[in-house]
């Protein structure tokens, strides 16, 4: 008999996380170990840390696991090893080795189930180049699954999130819409068409993503997971000290995305990365509710967002149209911080290099 992952789950990918508000106060008052070496550490909030080991290289280390985000146990474990290695990429690293972390009822064990979610990861940690070498396993009442991994990097070629400039142009790897969908899916009013696209978009590497950053000469990068796209896009304007400008016009949607909005198929998370973003955030009049809710929607192995260079928008627009297989768009640009929110939404798209640039 096949299985269906959803029923055995009450939270779904990215959007089972913490909420970001508890989150932020957790390492308040901990005094944290913590060395020169440490390059990228927690107070950033970036996507990973980076730890200097010489002059010409430093580690790469992320962890990410989530419940199932789709039906089929092969698709869960590719869209869990995409997510993971993400946070690789969106540093610039090159991924090395990763440990698996398991957590899953023994039912599911026995009946193969995890052995179809490891092949599955396998089948993308073998696409990135990067190779298991073990893990840990726990029996779980709910099934999660997830890696830890190691990548590389010389430090002068990192990317961070807190290195966003003014004039710089944001560019989204990925459709918006996992979180609207994923919970569509689960309430049958999704077609069969939109929810491969969505498992295809969540298992696509970001790998080619970060290369195109890099060719373009950006140097700030963060990928949009849990938290959406106003947290994430929150957390780089802190980091960075600047302000940031949203056109939700702009923005890549999953086909069908913004009319499950229309009919509140919102997870919790939704609302609660709608409380942690609260007054940091200002839109125009004309942005309608749908599409504010796409803006928070949780995003599983999302893409990434890339502060480009504004003489450079117009290439890295060609190279993604024609070397990604995903959709993806000119969503803002950076400005100078003021003393009015972080981020301002308006409904009308920024044109780059001549046309609307969604890709």
């Amino acid at each position: 008999m096949a299985i269906d992952l959803f029923e055995s789950v009450t939270e779904c990918g990215c959007a089972a996380k913490v909420p970001a508000q508890q989150l932020a106060g957790m390492l308040r008052g901990v005094d944290l170990p913590t060395s020169p070496a440490v390059l990228v550490g927690p107070d950033t909030l970036d996507d990973a840390g980076v730890y200097r080991l010489s002059d010409e290289q430093c580690l790469v280390q992320t962890v990410d696991f989530f419940p199932p985000v789709a039906r089929d146990p092969e698709d869960y474990g590719r869209i869990a090893a995409a997510n993971s290695l993400s946070d690789i990429f969106a540093m610039g690293a090159r991924p090395l080795t990763a440990l698996a972390i398991v957590c899953f009822p023994s039912r599911l064990v026995r009946e193969g189930v995890l052995h179809a979610v490891t092949r599955g990861a396998a089948e993308k940690l073998r696409e990135a180049g990067c190779v298991l070498l073990g893990g840990h396993s726990v029996l779980d009442p709910q099934a999660k699954f997830g890696l830890s991994v190691t990548g590389v990097i010389h430090p002068r070629e990192v990317f961070t999130n807190a290195a966003a400039r003014p004039g710089d142009v944001l560019f989204l790897t990925k459709p918006l819409g996992t979180g609207v969908t994923i919970m569509a899916i689960r309430a049958g009013m999704a077609s069969t068409e939109q929810e491969q696209t969505a498992n295809r978009s969540m298992a696509s590497l970001n790998a080619k993503a970060a290369e195109l950053a890099r060719r373009c000469g950006a140097v700030c990068v963060t990928d949009i997971t849990g938290f959406g796209l106003l947290g994430h896009a929150m957390q780089l304007a802190r980091a960075s000290n600047v302000a940031l400008q949203i056109n939700f016009e702009g923005a890549p949607l999953l086909d069908g995305a913004i009319g499950f909005a229309e009919q509140g198929l919102l997870s919790a998370a939704a609302y609660t990365n709608r409380d942690y973003v609260g007054d940091a955030v200002r839109f125009d009049d004309d942005v309608p509710l749908p599409a504010r809710d796409m803006l928070f929607d949780p995003q599983t192995s999302g893409g990434l967002l890339i502060c480009c260079p504004p003489n450079r928008v117009a290439e890295l627009v060609t190279w993604a149209h024609e070397e990604l297989s995903t959709t993806c768009g000119v969503v803002g640009r950076v400005v100078e911080a003021t003393d009015g929110p972080l981020i301002t939404v308006a409904r009308r798209a920024i044109a780059a290099g001549g046309d609307g640039m969604q890709g």
